[in-house]
C-alpha cells in the first residue's frame, strides 16, 4: 500500500520509466510549499523543460496501462530469486520489489559477467562479489527461466 510506504516521509518521488515503461519523467509529491521550493530549485539548476506534452502523455499512457503490470515484475523477480536460491555458490536476499540482490564470490562474478554478455543477458556487478538483477516490463518469465538456466550452467560448470 502506497500510503503505509509514505508514512512518516515529506516527500516522494515516483518514476514513470522505470518500472512503467515511459520513456522518461517522474512526479514529486508533497505539501505545496515543499513543492514550491522544489520548483524553484528546478528553475535555478536548469531543470525545466519546454514543449513536454508529448512526454507528459507517454507518462499518463503508462499510468493508465502498466501499474496493475507491476505485479509481475515483482512476481519474475520471485521466480528469479527462487531459482537462483537453489544454485550453488549464489547467496539471494529475498525481493522486495522487482530488484534482486545475490552474493558470490568474486571469481564467480568475473566468469558470470563474462558469460552473461556473451549471452546478451542483461545484470550489475558490482565489486567485491554482488549482482543486481531487475525485472520490468520487457522481461518476461521465458527471460528469467533462461537466465537462471545460464547462471547455473556457469556456476556449477568445473
Amino acid at each position: 500500500d502506497v500510503a503505509c510506504l509514505a508514512e512518516g516521509f515529506d516527500s516522494v518521488s515516483v518514476c514513470f520509466s522505470k518500472g512503467l515503461g515511459a520513456p522518461l519523467g517522474s512526479v514529486l509529491v508533497g505539501d505545496d510549499p515543499l513543492i514550491a521550493r522544489a520548483r524553484r530549485w528546478r528553475k535555478m539548476l536548469g531543470g525545466g523543460m519546454r514543449q513536454a506534452g508529448i512526454v507528459a502523455a507517454a507518462g499518463l499512457y503508462a499510468l493508465d496501462h502498466h501499474v496493475e503490470r507491476l505485479a509481475e515484475d515483482h512476481a519474475n523477480a520471485k521466480a528469479l530469486a527462487d531459482g537462483f536460491s537453489g544454485i550453488k555458490g549464489l547467496t539471494v536476499t529475498p525481493p522486495q520489489s522487482n530488484m534482486v540482490f545475490v552474493e558470490l564470490a568474486p571469481e564467480l562474478a568475473i566468469r558470470l559477467s563474462e558469460a552473461l554478455r556473451d549471452l546478451g543477458i542483461a545484470a550489475s556487478f558490482w565489486p567485491g562479489g554482488r549482482m543486481r538483477w531487475v525485472t520490468h516490463l520487457d522481461v518476461d518469465r521465458v527471460a528469467v527461466d533462461e537466465a537462471i538456466a545460464a547462471v547455473r550452467e556457469v556456476a556449477e560448470a568445473p
